[in-house]
């Protein structure tokens, strides 16, 4: 995957890495490489209308397996920035057991101090290295007792003469010889600091101690809902509750690890990083909400309203429109975090949402059903195409698998019919198609003499063509 940053990709920059592991659905991968460079776009801009301009949250509709999860799941690999993917069924309304909507803004937030953290602890990780290199010396070489520390006094004034030359006579020699131990001491902690660096040294066991805290059981309180006041509960325990050491046995790098970690927590500012945390998820943070046709129904004759479904539309409108929300770290405003909604819609309708709901996601990209066509291609062309993987895990075996491009056409006709004849599930069904074509290849790997197998269209129809004409078995098979 391209190493150059997201703010500086452009729209066709991101589709061509979103083509190189997903399918078609151009229009789906257009929308949302836009919406991201407008982020890039925004925070180039000053003055007032920076922040008067919002973003145009995107909402996907398709059935199942033709790629909107797989979307996101590639974005948030692309995107240097707070991003969560969520299924709205998730949450219920406020005052009822479950998680309210405002979670998660405090996920993102949580997803967005791991990435500031980690960037900062990198820009103080060579200091960190060389203060663990030297607490590992420390470890593999205890300093001798008074050395280090010694200084010769000054001879004694107003004693004898013969006496005071015996006492500073009696000082030199040994400050010479606590000298002479100390430079002996600096050589082999030098001969020793070349064995750390070259990894002689990693088997070796050192002991170390390693402080932790103990954190008490708070989730009968955030379980119960009340997700803020479990919140609360955390920092106030963090602070009250001392530091335990305990003494631990490891490998010199394992050591190094521990102690990089260490140092470098100590090194970083906990306050510019929680400062930075917030500003990062207000003007970058992403939320996937997958699963939006799950809590959209239609108006029910006469009923009230639905707490799984309309109650949740409402709670998530303030959200996406904008509206602050207390985290561990600060009060974080969702004016500016773009939201990214996708949902099969079978049943309910996007017109199902409730109306203030649906405005808030401008863009609509319908998402094509896949294809015969769509799945041969999904089969090969992806960087991680399905026929890769089922290569790659045979050759472990010293197996070595072959798919000529008939058997291949053949593998996705099968697919698409049996996504006609039963419930669509779009290209999750190769994966079952190919597990019961591969089955009996799979079993027999580890002991078969043949250790060159070529899986050809005939083999493929003999395979599976009974299974499909048979519908009522293609439903519990394939």
């Amino acid at each position: 995957m391209s190493t150059k940053p997201h703010k500086e990709m452009t729209p066709r920059e991101i589709v061509e890495q979103l083509d190189r592991y997903i399918v078609g659905q151009n229009e789906a991968k257009r929308a949302v490489a836009i919406a991201i460079r407008n982020r890039w776009r925004r925070r180039q801009l000053t003055g007032d209308l920076k922040d008067e301009i919002m973003p145009k949250n995107i909402i996907m509709i398709g059935p199942t397996g033709v790629g909107k999860t797989e979307i996101a799941r590639r974005l948030s690999g692309l995107v240097k920035a707070p991003f969560l993917k969520i299924e709205a069924s998730k949450f219920t309304e406020v005052g009822y057991v479950g998680r309210d909507v405002e979670s998660m803004i405090r996920d993102l937030t949580e997803i967005g101090m791991n990435i500031v953290r980690a960037e900062h602890m990198e820009q103080v990780k060579i200091k960190a290295e060389k203060i663990a290199e030297e607490k590992l010396l420390d470890l593999l070489i205890p300093p001798t007792d008074g050395i280090s520390e010694y200084t010769a006094p000054e001879p004694l004034l107003g004693t004898d003469e013969d006496g005071s030359e015996s006492e500073f006579s009696t000082q030199v020699i040994g400050g010479h010889a606590n000298t002479e131990a100390a430079e002996r001491t600096a050589r082999t902690r030098e001969k020793m600091r070349v064995k750390l660096r070259n990894g002689e040294l990693d088997e070796r066991e050192v002991e170390l101690s390693v402080e932790s805290k103990s954190m008490p059981m708070v989730e009968i309180i955030s379980s119960a809902g009340i997700e803020q006041m479990g919140v609360d509960f955390q920092n106030m325990f963090e602070k009250m509750l001392p530091s335990q050491t305990r003494h631990s046995r490891m490998t010199v790098a394992e050591a190094r690890e521990v102690l990089i970690q260490q140092e470098s927590e100590q090194l970083v500012d906990k306050d510019k990083i929680a400062k930075e945390t917030i500003k990062r998820v207000e003007n970058s943070g992403i939320i996937f909400l997958d699963e939006l046709d799950k809590v959209a129904g239609r108006q029910r004759d006469g009923a009230g309203p639905d707490v799984s479904r309309e109650g949740v539309q409402r709670d998530l409108l303030p959200i996406i429109e904008g509206s602050s929300v207390t985290t561990r770290y600060g009060i974080v405003r969702t004016d500016h975090i773009l939201f990214i909604a996708a949902g099969a819609f079978n049943v309910a309708k996007p017109s199902d949402l409730i109306p203030e709901l649906q405005g808030r996601f401008p863009i609509r990209v319908e998402l094509d059903s896949l294809s015969g066509e769509d799945f041969s291609r999904i089969l090969t062309e992806p960087k991680n195409a399905l026929i890769k993987q089922y290569t790659a895990l045979l050759e472990t075996e010293g197996v070595k698998i072959s798919f000529p491009e008939e058997a291949i056409t053949e593998i996705a006709r099968i697919a698409a019919e049996v996504n006609q004849t039963s419930q669509n599930i779009g290209a999750r069904r190769l994966h079952t198609v190919l597990e019961t074509l591969l089955e009996g290849i799979s079993f027999d790997a580890p002991d078969t003499k043949k250790k060159t197998v070529k899986v050809d269209a005939k083999y493929v129809r003999d395979k599976l063509n009974a299974i499909v004409e048979n519908e009522d078995l293609s439903k519990y098979i394939l």
